[in-house]
């Protein structure tokens, strides 16, 4: 894995980001159209279709991101239709595919912590990329994503964070895709304005956001989780400093509003989580990156564990694995990537804010 620096206008971003990763785009290009025919039943096209009715919502809420959008489809060599497709791929396609992913908060001596796997179809693995940004007008940015997208997982300058859980749900209404409100938040300055994409401009489909800062006056951070969706979304504040999170709802204000269909595996895993978190801060353990990846490396429970293993059990379509791993130390503001299970590799991509 290697950084990829991008700087300038939304469009000299795009167009950055395009021209590094053109043949990685197009390999996510593949991807989806198969993914989108195993789980929904269209073919490419068909998904730029669908992905089209998202653009209106996007320019209510986010407009300069089209520009930069349009500035990844040229340098890619791609259609703008192509980059709105694979940025609105949630919201395609999670009506019925549910990807995995655990997620955690942690906030233990002053430092304000969060880390994640990150769960998906194994033919995405080679497509994750390691985007820096600093934009005009906003603080510098690290997202580790797909290649098109433009954000998934990561922090800013200013020590703010953010996770993603999947959610499988039949909702889609009104609001910014979910990598859409991704980014924003990312280039949020502060925890409120973080959490006001969520309540202000809400998400079109549901997921989980998990979002943590480092804030002077906060005795090192906060965290909240938002189980976002059209409407007002389901909060989940630290307990003891910790917030987790798989692929199921749990907080009341969302799952009296929507109804979704997580996987067998969401609830041991949370439960895993639970207490694995439990346990380290009882017995007062010391927290640092290396003992947060053992958490995320764990197998109790396997094949539903937390660090997912290849599942001959599961439907070929359906097989999620661990593709990633990332911890970020959000008060030094440092994230540490292991690109692919983080149980079989120590090496790991620093990248410090």
């Amino acid at each position: 894995m290697r950084i990829t620096e991008l700087s300038g206008s939304r469009h000299e971003i795009g167009e950055t980001h395009g021209l590094a990763h053109a043949r990685l785009i197009h390999r996510s290009i593949e991807v989806y159209d198969r993914l989108f025919l195993d789980f929904v039943g269209i073919r490419w096209k068909e998904a730029r279709q669908e992905a089209g009715r998202f653009a209106a919502m996007i320019n209510r809420g986010f407009p300069e991101i089209l520009d930069e959008m349009a500035g990844i489809a040229r340098g890619a060599g791609v259609d703008l239709d192509d980059i709105l497709t694979l940025n609105c791929r949630s919201e395609i396609s999670l009506t019925r595919a549910s990807g995995g992913c655990s997620a955690f908060a942690l906030q233990r001596e002053g430092c304000q912590w969060l880390a994640q796997n990150w769960d998906w179809r194994t033919d995405q693995l080679h497509n994750v990329v390691v985007l820096k940004i600093a934009g005009e007008g906003s603080a510098p940015l690290v997202s580790i994503g797909e290649a098109g997208m433009v954000a998934k997982i990561g922090m800013n300058a200013h020590g703010i964070g953010v996770c993603l859980n999947a959610i499988r749900s039949r909702t889609c209404g009104e609001g910014l895709p979910i990598h859409v409100a991704l980014r924003k938040i990312l280039e949020s300055p502060d925890m409120e304005r973080a959490i006001g994409v969520a309540t202000r401009d809400r998400v079109c489909s549901p997921a989980h956001f998990l979002i943590a800062g480092a804030q002077v006056g906060n005795e090192g951070g906060q965290a909240t989780g938002l189980e976002v969706h059209p409407g007002e979304p389901g909060r989940l504040e630290a307990a003891g400093g910790v917030v987790t999170h798989t692929n199921h709802l749990y907080a009341r204000a969302a799952t009296c509003q929507v109804e979704d269909f997580p996987r067998p595996d969401s609830r041991p895993r949370l439960a895993r989580l639970d207490a694995l978190l439990g346990e380290r801060l009882a017995t007062d353990a010391e927290v640092d990156e290396a003992a947060l990846f053992d958490i995320l490396s764990d197998h109790h429970g396997a094949p539903l564990s937390i660090c997912r293993h290849f599942n001959p059990a599961q439907p070929p379509e359906e097989r999620m694995e661990t593709l990633f791993s990332v911890v970020m130390n959000l008060t030094e503001r440092r994230l540490v990537l292991r690109h692919g299970k983080p149980c079989e590799t120590r090496d790991a991509l620093v990248v410090t804010l």
